[in-house]
């Protein structure tokens, strides 16, 4: 379990670099296309592909802000109860989290499959849109497996402490 949980971590930490890759890619276009447009020559499909770019930089830095605990959570009450509480409400939290993620992980691969089986592409440049959703469904899975490890590791750590 450990090994698998490692080699998930370690592509949390790919999604990492290119969904930073996609923000400085994003950031280059943006400032290429408003030189071009000031110089009479925008960039064609620069608003799809800067549309794409900003959501594969969300959907890629999911599991890392979860692993870092980035996300906001409302602790004011559950931090007067004991840990042992706090492990249990977040052992709630993390499967209910779970159970929805893993919807709408399943739900976004079926969306794929019905935009592929559509040839819908991009209005513009004609990109196949099912690639972009296809990856974003794939990070949710990430995201999905990350907080299954949270979860796998609450319940020891609470089975540890009685």
């Amino acid at each position: 379990m450990e090994v698998f949980f490692k080699s998930i971590e370690w592509l949390s930490d790919k999604l990492k670099i290119i969904g930073a890759a996609c923000l400085m890619g994003m950031t280059f276009l943006t400032c290429a296309d408003v030189v071009g447009r000031f110089l009479g020559h925008p960039i064609f499909g620069s608003v799809e592909i800067v549309g794409f770019l900003a959501t594969l930089t969300v959907v890629m830095s999911l599991p890392y802000t979860h692993k870092m605990k980035g996300h906001i959570g409302v602790e004011i009450l559950v931090r007067l109860m004991s840990a042992r509480i706090q492990m249990i409400i977040e052992i709630c939290t993390g499967i209910l989290s779970l159970v929805l993620f893993g919807i709408v992980t399943w739900r976004m691969a079926l969306y794929a499959q019905t935009i592929q089986k559509s040839g819908e592409v991009s209005m513009n440049l004609q990109f196949p849109e099912y690639v972009i959703i296809y990856i974003v469904s794939f990070c949710f899975l990430i995201f999905f497996l990350h907080i299954l490890q949270d979860i796998v590791q609450n319940i020891a750590k609470l089975r540890g402490n009685q």
